[in-house]
């Protein structure tokens, strides 16, 4: 098999994988039925509303960080998943029966944006973590990107299919469509092998355990660099839904169709990246900072474009920066966190990848509003380029900086052992009854130390 499709060789896997696919392609129905409402029926073409509409349905990440995190770290994260994914579909029925029956207001989408930002808050972290429950530590990284690039085909079809059935039946039907698609994914959480489930050590409950998360990131200047690129972005940046709507109506005067398309083409990029990160051993944080100076470049280069569809050739390459530096990052940052602290570091990295969406959207919105769509993607890839220089100066400003790492090797305790920044190979002494050496460097190599007992046992953190 494919190195980049290896983890299809994985019955659960595969299962998952399937039905994920299907959910992601009605999460982006609905995704872009929900813009186009607000921009074009509910609004006078007002970028600022569609950015107030994401920021209601991203915010909630930030509220709800501490508690989703601790759920994914103590609760069985499949059941978990079915409660999360079930009141999606609720809030999906929801919102179609509102625009059907014609009584859909911009309060109201404000509303059902909000209740949805709820409950993906609390579905992102076990969504995230799950996956290394279904395949062998080895092939964690593969299938981070695997599941980027499922939402990325998902994202692929989704808004082209939408734009299509909203010009032919109406824009409720895609909510209501959406609200079926999650049978799909509860139908695979249904059909998942529990035997062949890996189930990670759950963290102990004691006081002080939600904070643990936070000043576990705080102690790792690799993750902080990771977080600090993804948060100036992600607020910035990111806004592809305000700058392709706005694009899309205000610049070049377009309909429902071709804002479908326009989605679809920046997915087209998303895929490849996605695949293209499948295909490595493991996410780099070297590959991360390239991947946020393409989207910085990529990005400016797209708000200069002349014609629709000078835009829409531009629009893939951002799609395959931005996937690159997302996809990497999240696989790095699950391979290198210990596993009784993943899904807390997962909810703090997912608060941030969404965080910023509040203030961001909002005030992107508002530029394209003031000034002009073009001014607003303009800023967003200069801004993208800030984001890849501060996250190169903390790497290097906390270079010599010394990271906590538990491993676990056969027949031995659980063991915490500090690893020097340095680069090269490292003699270390844990609390334990063995002396062990690692080797690699830190931080870059720390999603994988290999130890060596004095009797030639070895592990993989």
């Amino acid at each position: 098999m494919n190195a980049a499709f290896r983890s299809f060789a994985v019955h659960n896997y595969r299962i998952w994988f399937a039905g994920a696919l299907v959910s992601n392609i009605g999460t982006w129905l609905q995704r872009t039925a929900q813009d186009w409402i607000v921009i074009h029926d509910l609004t006078a073409n007002n970028a600022m509303a569609v950015g107030i509409t994401m920021a209601l349905q991203f915010g909630p990440q930030i509220i709800c960080m501490p508690i989703s995190g601790f759920a994914a770290d103590h609760f069985d994260t499949r059941r978990l998943l079915m409660a999360t994914q079930g009141a999606q579909a609720l809030i999906a029925f929801g919102l179609g029966a509102t625009v059907l029956t014609g009584h859909v207001t911009l309060p109201l989408v404000y509303l059902f944006a909000l209740l949805l930002g709820i409950a993906t808050a609390i579905d992102a972290p076990p969504r995230q973590t799950f996956v290394s429950q279904l395949v062998k530590p080895g092939l964690v990284g593969n299938a981070v990107s695997l599941n980027s690039a499922s939402f990325n085909i998902a994202r692929m079809i989704g808004p082209a299919v939408a734009g299509l059935l909203i010009a032919a039946i109406g824009a409720g039907w895609a909510f209501v469509i959406n609200g079926v698609s999650f049978a799909a994914v509860l139908s695979s959480l249904i059909g998942i092998r529990s035997v062949d489930l890996s189930h990670p050590a759950r963290a102990i409950r004691e006081k002080g355990a939600i904070m643990r998360g936070f000043r576990y990131v705080i102690h790792r200047s690799d993750l902080l660099a990771v977080m600090a690129m993804i948060l100036v972005a992600e607020t910035f940046t990111f806004n592809f839904a305000v700058f392709i709507s706005a694009m899309c109506t205000s610049v070049f005067h377009l309909e429902v169709a071709q804002f479908g398309l326009f989605n679809s083409a920046m997915a087209v990029g998303s895929v490849v990246g996605a695949l293209l990160i499948a295909g490595r051993d493991r996410p780099r944080l070297g590959v991360i900072v390239i991947g946020c100076v393409a989207l910085g470049l990529s990005t400016t280069l797209a708000a200069v474009m002349p014609s629709a569809w000078a835009f829409a050739v531009v629009l893939p390459l951002c799609g395959a920066a931005m996937q690159t530096m997302t996809a990497s990052a999240n696989g790095y940052v699950q391979l290198s966190s210990d596993d009784e602290m993943r899904g807390r570091v997962m909810a703090v990295y997912m608060a941030v990848l969404s965080g910023g969406t509040p203030i961001g959207a909002p005030v992107m919105g508002w530029i394209a509003n003031v000034a002009g769509p073009r001014v607003s993607v303009l800023i967003g890839g200069t801004i993208a380029l800030v984001a890849a220089g501060i996250g190169v100066s903390l790497l290097i400003s906390r270079a010599g900086a010394t990271y906590e790492h538990n491993v676990t090797l056969p027949g031995h305790r659980q063991m915490t052992i500090d690893i020097g920044g340095g680069r090269g190979r490292h003699w270390l002494t844990a609390g334990g009854p063995a002396s062990m050496r690692a080797t690699g460097s830190a931080p870059e190599d720390l999603s994988g130390p290999e130890c060596t007992t004095s009797d030639g046992e070895s592990a993989r953190s």
